[in-house]
């Protein structure tokens, strides 16, 4: 692959029980993206189904070349078909964007940065572990925390609610837009376009 080339990873887990769940927030923005590119995800060796293409350039140029990703394993396993498909593509950690739910952010928030802890996230913590750094970047969707004595778990396994629901395709979308703008644009800018108050 060529040096322009980024791996964006959509974390969540795999299987019907799964879909439309606050965890997999990161397979929602990845099929945001699919359609965006007008592509479909195929099925690799690697445990992970996969889509390359051009993200949108700045200026009339053409953009940067991304393999979108949604790992096939769950959650807690997913650094390792990341791992394994960013020494395929040849791509450097730093080149790796991982999107995915934060109860720390209150719903609809977008925030970007580079490396970090991991929050208590199994997905995070295993992207970590097979990547060998922390330093890739993160698209935090912000899910909000859970209401009451709920175990953070059984919320974020849960899903979205009606009212949540009405913005949430809004929502993929700006984080769509946000791992768009990291690519294009840089870190720096994007953080000054989507940590602003809205």
């Amino acid at each position: 692959m060529a040096a322009d080339t980024w791996l964006v990873v959509g974390l969540g887990n795999p299987g019907t029980r799964y879909e439309a769940t606050r965890h997999n927030i990161g397979y929602l923005v990845v099929d945001e993206l699919l359609e965006r590119m007008s592509s479909a995800l195929t099925r690799t060796k690697a445990r992970a189904q996969a889509a390359t293409g051009r993200m949108p350039g700045t200026g009339g140029r053409p953009g940067d070349r991304a393999v979108l990703v949604r790992p096939s394993t769950y959650m807690n396993e997913s650094g390792q078909p990341v791992g394994q498909l960013a020494r395929f593509h040849s791509v450097t950690p730093d080149r790796v964007i991982a999107i995915h739910d934060d109860v720390d952010l209150d719903f609809d928030s977008v925030r970007l940065k580079k490396g970090g802890g991991e929050g208590g996230h199994n997905g995070l913590r295993s992207l970590t572990s097979h990547l060998g750094t922390r330093d890739y970047l993160r698209v935090r969707a912000g899910v909000g925390r859970p209401p009451g004595r709920m175990d953070t778990a059984d919320y974020v396994l849960g899903r979205f609610s009606a009212q949540e629901r009405e913005t949430l395709p809004i929502f993929v979308s700006d984080l769509a837009d946000a791992v768009e703008a990291l690519i294009a644009d840089g870190l720096v800018t994007a953080q000054q376009r989507f940590h602003a108050p809205r």
